[in-house]
């Protein structure tokens, strides 16, 4: 039997006494990472325990609550909040780790920090807002290495992160505002800069959704994407940004469920289950050597596929995944891969989250501050390189601080940061899109000359029009078709494309709806500042 005290030293020259101490089917158990949720009740908490015991298992993956998990959305169901969900995970890694015979690895997706599933927890920009940045690869660095203490400090060993796909489809309805955009080489070097800062904040990285989740209009939670590209069009395009992280030594590749027929010999099999992709390609023509882990085995590109339990998992390995996230059938699993693999698979695989253990646990040495890191400093510094202009004069804006002008919001029923920050210059009439019912107050509306149009879309996904209904969006049309207006865009700049018939002089996009991101943008109204960034994607305006 192996002691945590033994592994907890990182000594390589422990390695093969260590991976001696397992039995075959112990080291089948560390290939699985099922789902662990921070908002479970007693019960599901115990049966996972019992798990962890009876199958050695290598390690968990968090999510905030059963309802939160993306194959769920289309059962609609509510996800509460919980103020105390970091108290609650730190406890569940302690009462886990506590079960578990070897270390578990303990994952996370923190794309943009651990909020992405924490409630009060530091929140950085989306990636899409980082892809905005011209250069300034040294603040996403440092936005990795924040995201990365944070994680290592709440006990969590490995952020599935970057997103490395290139988005190239408006109407991506799960990656969007997820990637660094459409260039394929600003977003493999930003891509670069994220998996850096993660690992100086001492976490594993991992590029994900290869071979590339950008251009499909389906959420692969809930169906199988299929792209329809040539190898040439995706070897330069899609592959690019997985091929540069891999010379940069990314710690793991997370393979997406994707149908990709041109890069598996015509097949339509998803690449998670695909040799050709994973053996063939990814470990044959790319040479990656680090760990391969399966996108979450619980969405239904793969899941609804094969109701046999056990097989899923056992064709995910036999692809060449080695840790299979979101394991749902572990018991099943193991047996069947005990029974079809060879053994000289199992330990490659084995060997290779060994390393990943040592790795992690090495960080765990490192002597970092015992804090969560505060993110306002380093927001602000991304708000004032990421704000953008779309327009013909920048300096035209001074005309719109004239006595006429009104600020008019929609989607926001709070009165913005960004007002409260204009009426510390300026007293500027404001409206609600809500006050249009009333007549009085819509008159004056109609009335003014000059408008300054904060909208801030209730969604960041580009399903039902960003959130909006329809008769919102007639009226946002109209306003925006009729008077002369500055629009100030606090969410994902694909919202354009809905107002593409429609001729607006000044368009400035801010991204984020964080306070201090619409601070900057008042400072930008009144000619404080310049818009410093660039538009990660190509619009069709």
């Amino acid at each position: 039997m192996v002691k945590k005290e033994l592994i907890s030293r990182v000594d390589m020259t422990k390695y093969s006494e260590a991976t001696l101490s397992l039995t075959l089917e112990e080291k089948v158990g560390q290939l699985f990472m099922p789902a662990a949720f921070i908002n479970d009740g007693e019960e599901e908490i115990q049966k996972l325990e019992k798990l962890i015991k009876e199958f050695a298992i290598g390690g968990i993956c968090f999510f905030h609550s059963r309802a939160s998990a993306a194959t769920n959305y289309e059962g609609k169901k509510e996800v509460l909040y919980n103020k105390e969900s970091l108290s609650l995970l730190k406890k569940l890694i302690k009462r886990y780790q506590e079960a578990s015979k070897f270390p578990l690895l303990i994952s996370i997706d923190a794309e943009w920090g651990l909020a992405m599933r924490v409630e009060n927890t530091p929140q950085y920009p989306y990636c899409l807002t980082l892809g905005a940045l011209d250069g300034h690869n040294s603040l996403i660095f440092e936005q990795g290495r924040h995201i990365g203490h944070d994680c290592r400090e709440t006990g969590i060993h490995w952020n599935f992160a970057p997103v490395s796909d290139i988005n190239s489809n408006p109407n991506n309805p799960v990656i969007s505002y997820r990637s660094f955009g459409s260039n394929k080489a600003k977003v493999a070097e930003k891509a670069v800069a994220m998996s850096a800062g993660l690992a100086e904040g001492g976490v594993l990285n991992s590029a994900k959704h290869f071979p590339g989740h950008g251009d499909t209009a389906t959420d692969s939670h809930l169906g199988l994407p299929c792209i329809e590209k040539s190898k040439d069009e995706l070897w330069n395009n899609e592959l690019l940004p997985f091929r540069v992280l891999i010379e940069q030594g990314i710690d793991s590749i997370m393979v997406g469920h994707l149908s990709v027929p041109s890069l598996a010999n015509g097949s339509t099999q998803p690449s998670s289950l695909s040799k050709d992709i994973i053996k063939g390609l990814l470990r044959g023509e790319l040479g990656f050597k680090g760990t391969v882990v399966s996108d979450a085995l619980n969405m239904h590109a793969v899941s609804k596929l094969y109701p046999t339990k056990g097989e899923l998992e056992w064709l995910a390995f036999d692809a060449g995944n080695d840790v299979l996230c979101f394991a749902e059938n572990v018991k099943e699993g193991i047996a069947m891969i005990l029974n079809k693999a060879i053994d000289s698979q199992i330990e490659e695989s084995f060997r290779r989250i060994w390393h990943l253990k040592e790795k992690a646990l090495g960080f765990q040495t490192k002597n970092f501050r015992k804090k969560l890191s505060i993110p306002e400093k380093l927001n602000r510094q991304i708000a004032l390189q990421a704000i953008t202009y779309l327009g013909d004069d920048e300096t035209d804006l001074e005309r719109f601080w004239a006595a006429d002008t009104l600020c008019l919001t929609a989607g926001n029923k709070e009165v913005s940061r960004f007002l409260k920050k204009c009426k510390e210059k300026k007293e500027i009439p404001s409206y609600s899109l809500f006050d249009i019912s009333n007549p009085k107050e819509k008159d004056k509306i109609e009335r003014a000359e000059k408008i300054v149009f904060t909208i801030f879309p209730p969604s960041v996904k580009p399903q039902n029009n960003f959130g909006f209904s329809f008769e919102e969006m007639e009226i946002i049309k109209d306003i925006l078709a009729t008077k002369e207006v500055v629009l100030y865009l606090f969410g994902n700049p694909y919202f354009l494309n809905l107002l593409r018939s429609i001729e607006i002089k000044h368009k400035v996009i801010i991204y984020q709806d964080f306070e201090v991101f619409q601070e900057v943008a008042a400072e930008h109204f009144f000619g404080k500042i310049k818009a410093n960034g660039s538009i990660p994607i190509t619009l069709d305006l």
